[in-house]
């Protein structure tokens, strides 16, 4: 072997070395520039949803606590009474049970009585499909009574709009 076939050996092996050492490999590469990113995208949603940033976003204070208030007009209160329910309610046993269901609807105003008229069908059939999916369970106890308020105002406002109706008054409520 000659003098030049010696240098040029041992100068490829320092080329290897120096590009084995001095170049980046997957540790370096994570290390470096993928973590500060993930850790400046991790504060930045910090701050975004702790709401530090509202104040450079360009909202407001004001703006974040407005609130639109409906305005109730105050008079007399209109109520409409729905005809009486009987509902067979799902159970796991052989034995049927029944609920005996008698509501009655406060209106916003006189001139909603006729669009409720118009969509009593809808309104019952509503009412309907959701009672006979509960269970005896779910009516116990003040906490499922105010459940199922608040379910049947969901239905009869869905079904009545663009009528409100602001609250559903339990008349008469007979489980068997």
């Amino acid at each position: 072997m000659s003098d030049q076939a010696v240098s040029e050996d041992v100068s490829e092996e320092f080329e290897v070395e120096a590009r084995e050492k001095g170049g980046m490999n997957g540790k370096k590469l994570i290390l470096f520039i993928v973590l500060p990113i993930i850790l400046l995208l991790v504060a930045g949603a910090g701050v975004y949803f702790s709401g530090l940033a509202d104040s450079l976003l360009g909202k407001e204070e004001e703006e974040v606590a407005e609130e639109v208030v409906e305005e109730v007009p105050i008079g007399p209160a209109v109520f409409y009474d729905l005809p009486e329910m009987l509902i067979n309610l799902t159970s796991g046993n052989r034995r049927s049970n029944f609920l005996k269901i008698s509501v009655s609807l406060e209106l916003q105003s006189e001139a909603d009585v006729p669009q409720v008229e118009a969509v009593l069908p809808r309104i019952r059939d509503n009412f309907q499909v959701y009672l006979r999916e509960l269970r005896i369970e779910d009516l116990q106890g003040s906490a499922g009574l105010q459940r199922l308020r608040e379910e049947l105002l969901l239905r009869v406002n869905a079904a009545a709009r663009p009528a409100v109706i602001q609250d559903v008054l339990f008349k008469e409520m007979l489980v068997q």
